[in-house]
């Protein structure tokens, strides 16, 4: 890519470390459709919403996917430059997807009534052909650019992602797919997962810094 990754990479710690993220996060998504399947079959609880109850559900697909793949697209522009930040990115996801796949495995949740699915054949190929709505607890929308916020370094990079996941955050209770407490809880499970993959990189961090 560019000499910054020429130098990560003769960094021994840092090539294992990303091999191995790499190879995770395809384990994760190789499992994916067979554990959302799986959730998908049980029957859990419906949770009394007063912020649902008052909001009136609409579709609205097309904002939360502009958010979203808006945000991926900033993280992956900056990835080009910044070896580090690619490092961090692939832990902090698979930490989070783990995370998120135990606590959903824990809470059994059926979706809050007046749901409208939301329309994304790019994400939704990596759930399988069924479209999944007991992925509850925590908002997986949410946390994915909440952490690319918690990630990216530049100020204005922040304020949009920051901007976005709040947007993105109402957006998904406007259309009834999570309750408030999914949307509220992601970005302090997110944040503890930051601080995770941190300290998991930080060596590769101050070596790449020195360097």
């Amino acid at each position: 890519m560019t000499n910054n990754y020429t130098t990560a990479w003769q960094i021994k710690s840092y090539k294992t470390k990303l091999i191995s993220g790499i190879l995770v996060l395809i384990a994760i998504l190789i499992y994916f459709p067979f554990f959302f399947h799986s959730i998908q079959n049980r029957n859990g609880a419906v949770l009394p919403d007063i912020v649902l109850e008052w909001l009136q559900p609409r579709d609205v697909s097309v904002p939360v996917f502009l958010l979203i793949w808006a945000s991926g697209l900033l993280l992956v522009f900056r990835l080009f430059r910044d070896p580090d930040l690619l490092l961090l990115a692939i832990w902090g996801y698979n930490l989070l997807t783990l995370l998120r796949m135990g606590c959903i495995g824990l809470v059994s949740l059926n979706p809050p009534p007046g749901l409208i699915p939301l329309k994304d054949p790019l994400t939704n190929m990596f759930y399988g052909s069924v479209y999944i709505t007991h992925d509850l607890f925590f908002s997986g929308h949410t946390a994915t650019v909440c952490l690319i916020f918690y990630c990216l370094k530049g100020r204005a990079d922040k304020y949009f992602t920051g901007f976005a996941t709040g947007i993105l955050g109402l957006l998904l209770l406007i259309q009834h797919v999570h309750y408030t407490i999914d949307v509220l809880a992601a970005p302090v499970f997110t944040y503890i997962v930051y601080r995770s993959a941190r300290m998991l990189t930080r060596p590769e961090q101050r070596l790449l810094t020195s360097d």
